[in-house]
Formats: structure tokens, sequence, C-alpha cells
């Protein structure tokens, strides 16, 4: 007599197993995390190092104990600082904030015309007249500023405000950006309405074209405020009166110094600190507009 014999299937557990590429999205993530991170790291030792070593006598500085605040003297640094050849440097302070703030404005307002009017006029030769502006990013600054000053020893402009100012007027990537900006920002129906109303064209510029491409003039006039501020060789050409000079050659200057006498290295290092802020100022300041148009600029 034979029996039957029922067989259930054998149940077997199965783990939860994650996703697919999942791992390698982790790792992928993971490096990204980390290259940024020690890029970070990198870019703030510097400030680092300077926010310490502004805190240190020449002493302190020689010995190589920068990254600690042990004898804090800030402000005896800040009072020699102030005190030194009768506040020679707030002298070199005014003038680079002269010459990064009236430049920089003056810079993107002739750039934001320039770009508006490429963008928005049809005129003869405009595409080889916008090459050559882009030649122009090509060419290095250091490279004019010798011709730059045999014109300005021309006109009798060497040794003034003029030799640095006028220079930075005109800057080529600007009206690039500037170029782009408009297309993205100002509307052709716009200045078209603006027309049947009656309106100049300077007057449709001014009214509607710059206050619909302000994202454009802010982020051109950062660009162009940390350049002339960090401008170093074209002062160095045309000035010679230490009354003229920007922070950065006047840094340069007492840094010369400092190889015969150490007590320059504190002052060297406490006006660098201070030279940093203006920067600082202006990007927090105008961030909302600058990162607006650097996000137009990449969508265009």
């Amino acid at each position: 007599m034979s029996t039957a014999v029922s067989r259930e299937p054998a149940v077997t557990a199965v783990s939860p197993t994650a996703p697919p590429g999942s791992a390698s999205r982790w790792l992928s993530r993971t490096a990204v995390n980390g290259a940024l991170v020690l890029a970070t790291l990198y870019m703030l030792f510097p400030l680092v190092w300077l926010v310490t070593a502004a805190t240190k006598d020449a002493g302190g500085l020689l010995a190589g104990n920068a990254f600690s605040f042990e004898g804090f003297d800030l402000g005896r640094n800040l009072s020699d600082l102030a005190a030194h050849g009768d506040g020679i440097y707030f002298r070199w302070y005014a003038n680079s904030l002269l010459y990064a703030g009236v430049g920089a404005v003056l810079s993107s307002l002739v750039s934001v015309a320039a770009g508006y009017a490429f963008d928005k006029y049809a005129f003869r030769g405009k595409e080889k007249l916008f090459s050559t502006v882009l030649l122009g990013v090509l060419v290095p600054t250091t490279a004019l500023a010798l011709p730059m000053y045999l014109l300005a020893s021309r006109i009798g402009l060497v040794n003034t405000y003029w030799a640095v100012l006028l220079p930075v007027l005109v800057h080529p990537f600007g009206v690039y950006l500037s170029r782009v900006f408009s297309a993205g920002y100002i509307p052709n129906e716009a200045l078209e309405a603006a027309r049947i109303d009656g309106a100049g064209e300077l007057r449709i510029f001014v009214s509607i074209g710059l206050p619909m491409v302000m994202p454009g003039f802010v982020t051109v006039f950062l660009f162009q405020f940390t350049a002339i501020w960090n401008n170093f060789f074209l002062p160095l050409v045309m000035l010679s009166d230490q009354k003229l000079f920007p922070l950065s050659l006047g840094l340069y200057a007492w840094n010369s110094n400092a190889h015969a006498e150490p007590t320059y290295l504190p002052m060297v290092v406490t006006g660098s600190l201070l030279a940093v802020i203006p920067l600082i100022v202006a990007f927090v300041s105008l961030q909302r507009h600058w990162r607006a148009g650097l996000t137009a600029g990449s969508v265009k």
C-alpha cells in the first residue's frame, strides 16, 4: 500500500538588497564632497593664516607661530599701521577705493552700454567689431602697460589719478558678458513699445534697458572691482608718488623694506587683512544680484 507524500516547496528567505548602482552613486557623492571640502580648506587656509598672523609682532612672525593667538598684539599693530608715515596706509586705502569704486562703476556702465548696443542694434560691421572686442579678452593687461604708459606720458597724465582710472574703463570681457545679459534680460518687444510711445534711444536705455539688465551690471561691477582692487602692474608703471599709490603697490613697497627692517612685517600682514574687507563687503552685499546674473548668463 503506497502512501502519497505531499511535498511543499521550500521557502528561502531573501535578504533585501540595495538598488543597483546605489553603492557607486554613494561613492561618487562622497568623492565629490571630499574634493569640495579639500578645495574649501585650501582656499580658507591663507585667510586663516592672515587672521592669526595679524595678531603677532615681528618676533612672533619670524618665530613661525603665526597660527596661534599667543601674544595677541592686534591693537598695537593697528596703531602702528595708522601712525606710520602720518597715516599713509589709509591714504592708500582711500586711493584704492577711488580707483576700484569709481573705475568699476564707470567701466560697468561702458560695458553694459556697449553690450546693449551690440545686442539690440544692427549696424555695418557689427560682428567684425565684436570679434575685435573678443580678441581684446585674449590680450593680457600686462602687455598693454608699456604702450599705455607711453600714451599717458605723451599727454601728460603720468603720475596722476587719471593714469590709473582711464585704462580700466575699457573691459572687453565685460562687454561680452553685457551682450549675453542684454539678450537674456531685455525683450525686444519692450523696446519697440517704448519707441512707439515716442521715447528716444538714450531714454529707452536709461529707463528700460539698464534697470532690466541690472543683475548683469552688478556682475560686471564685481568682476571689475576685484580686478582693479588687486591691480598692481599698471600703478607700478604709471605712479611714482607714494601719495597716489593703491594698497597693492604700497604694501609691496613695505614688504620690500621688511627684508632690511622686520618691523614692517606686522604692518604688511595687518594691512593685508584690512585690504580684504572691501572685497568681502562687496560680494556679500551684492550677492543676490550677482548670483542671479551668473545664473542668467549660464542659462543663456
